[in-house]
């Protein structure tokens, strides 16, 4: 086969010398003639991502693999979106980082792709980008980090940030006692060990089909990711060589086996605004509907945080996600291939579990009907999320009065204020942090519950919002509200007293407010702006093109994608 690079690199012209001689660089004589495979290690590594810090380690075995399967790598430095550091939210960034990175793949003379990513918006944004130039591409994810402990107990990162927070906030330990667990919080290199958005998203790359299958969920410290990261470069040069690209990989079939697959590991809701935005960029017809048909009849099988009781090392070491996966093979779909042109369900027999504690027996699952549901009403015309396994079962069938902020400065200023008209049977109530009203739709869906009933007990309420919460979050949240208040959803249209009721069972949110007073209340209701108004850059253009949560929150001039040619030259 003719290479994509040699559009770059053949000939004896002006314009090919200048490619080749600019790239030698101590490369073997060889390494351009045209039979070699030029690939780009997508790098997401960043002192200031946390997560993916280790990620220039795991570049040099993919390398390796490169050199070994007769393939030419190359570093590729990407943007690289650190969820704990960047303000105001990573969310923000997601579509900037998928725009850069399609930009570079389809500028430069590459033949193929591989994708490191772990914290939580690299891997959407990689796999978003990979997409829309549909190059052969195949994931590398970087890996949990290992299990902390503080006084003898295991910490689940993020979970136990929400967790303890709150019982400070509650007087049961002290500020002092709560500090000081932050030591302990990061062990290791890697990203969160809970079940969070970046376990998550490791999970959806392997179920997509586009990992080494067995690979998500290798702890980032274990030395079988650098093996298995060195057999990936070997990969991707086979992978070449039968133009095995995305397109292939990724069908409507492995989106479903996606979507069953999140449940079943008890997944980050914000997984469904991820997978909505990939199956954008390939043309596939994905809607909220699929995620409740596909996976909310799932059982929960790995018994893990912020659903659960283990961490991501435990999965590891009980048997992985594929084990996880053999659980429910009955459910996936058989015909979805992965990046090694198999299909998937044929690396599901003979996975044993090792302790089914963690990965639950297929008759005794952590709970039976747990996929992430999609509530609508006339609350949330277009839809709205919850997952039952982080919720608390009794309010998930939930009638009380509202309690309304209009933007997350709001709820900070009055939720612990003494005199806040509040109940345990209130629905808190957070808008104004949609993509739009934010902008960005930040991770601040699972609000702090008022002090003065943690004092009292109370450990969880229903609340709902525009917004997301942190896949390492727990609580009856209900999030992603579409339209969103700042684009006219009638979220924008509640007051404090307004009776909301909330029922799983008929997969209804509502408020007993009749139709013809809603429509009164429009009528009168003030313009919603964009937070912070954003008048230029970025943000600007972010708020002028952003989609709803429930199309994917994708750029609506991002969507599909332009190939890999490039017609015009460049000197």
């Amino acid at each position: 086969m003719t290479l994509r690079s040699a559009e770059w690199y053949a000939g004896s012209d002006r314009n090919a010398y200048i490619h080749r001689a600019w790239m030698r660089r101590g490369n073997p004589e060889d390494s351009l003639d045209g039979s070699k495979p030029q690939i780009a290690i997508a790098n997401t590594a960043s002192d200031l991502t946390p997560c993916n810090k280790h990620l220039n380690e795991v570049a040099e075995s993919v390398k390796a693999g490169i050199w070994e399967a007769g393939g030419v790598p190359y570093n590729l430095p990407v943007v690289s979106l650190g969820e704990t550091q960047v303000k105001p939210t990573a969310m923000l960034w997601r579509n900037m980082a998928a725009m850069a990175m399609e930009e570079m793949f389809r500028a430069n003379p590459i033949d193929g792709l591989v994708l490191l990513g772990g914290c939580d918006k690299t891997i959407p944004a990689l796999l978003m980008a990979a997409a829309s130039v549909d190059l052969p591409a195949v994931v590398v994810p970087g890996g949990p980090m290992l299990t902390g402990h503080f006084r003898g107990e295991a910490l689940g990162c993020g979970t136990d940030v929400w967790r303890l927070s709150e019982e400070a906030r509650a007087g049961t330990i002290t500020n002092g006692q709560f500090l000081a667990s932050e030591q302990s919080m990061i062990r290791s290199k890697g990203h969160c060990n809970t079940m969070g958005t970046a376990s998550t998203m490791a999970v959806v790359a392997e179920a997509l089909g586009m990992t080494i299958p067995g690979f998500a969920g290798t702890p980032a410290p274990d030395a079988r990711l650098l093996s298995l990261s060195h057999e990936t470069g070997r990969l991707i040069v086979d992978m070449v060589a039968a133009d095995r690209k995305p397109s292939d990989i990724m069908t409507r079939d492995s989106f479903l086996n996606a979507i069953i697959a999140v449940a079943a590991v008890g997944g980050s809701t914000n997984s469904v605004v991820h997978l909505l935005a990939i199956a954008g960029r390939l043309g596939i017809d994905l809607s909220l509907d699929d995620f409740d048909a596909a996976g909310a009849g799932v059982p929960v099988m790995a018994n893990l945080q912020p659903s659960g009781t283990y961490l991501m090392d435990d999965l590891f070491r009980a048997g992985g996600v594929l084990a996880v996966l053999a659980q429910v093979g009955e459910l996936l779909h058989p015909e979805p291939i992965t990046v090694t042109g198999s299909p998937l369900v044929d690396y599901l027999a003979d996975r044993p579990v090792y302790d089914d504690t963690v990965i639950m027996p297929r008759d005794a699952p952590l709970m039976a009907n747990a996929g992430i549901a999609v509530l609508r009403g006339n609350l949330a015309p277009r839809g709205a999320l919850v997952k039952p396994a982080a919720a608390t079962a009794e309010l998930l069938q939930h009638t009380g009065p509202a309690v309304v902020f209009d933007s997350i400065e709001d709820m900070r200023a009055r939720i612990d204020e003494p005199d806040l008209e509040v109940t345990a049977d209130s629905v808190l109530v957070l808008r104004g942090c949609g993509p739009k009203g934010y902008p960005g739709m930040p991770e601040v869906g699972n609000m702090p519950l008022p002090r003065k009933l943690l004092e009292a007990g109370v450990r969880d309420m229903v609340r709902i919002s525009d917004a997301r919460m942190s896949g390492t979050a727990y609580g009856t949240v209900i999030l992603h509200v579409s339209p969103e208040a700042a684009a006219g959803g009638p979220l924008g249209l509640v007051r404090t007293g307004d009776l909301i009721t909330v029922d799983l069972a008929n997969r209804a949110l509502s408020m007993a407010v009749p139709d013809d007073e809603l429509a009164a209340r429009q009528e009168s209701a003030p313009t919603r702006a964009a937070y912070a108004a954003p008048t230029r850059g970025w943000a600007k253009l972010y708020v002028d093109h952003v989609m709803q949560a429930d199309t994917g929150a994708d750029l609506d001039f991002l969507v599909g994608g332009s190939g890999d040619r490039v017609s015009r030259e460049s000197h």
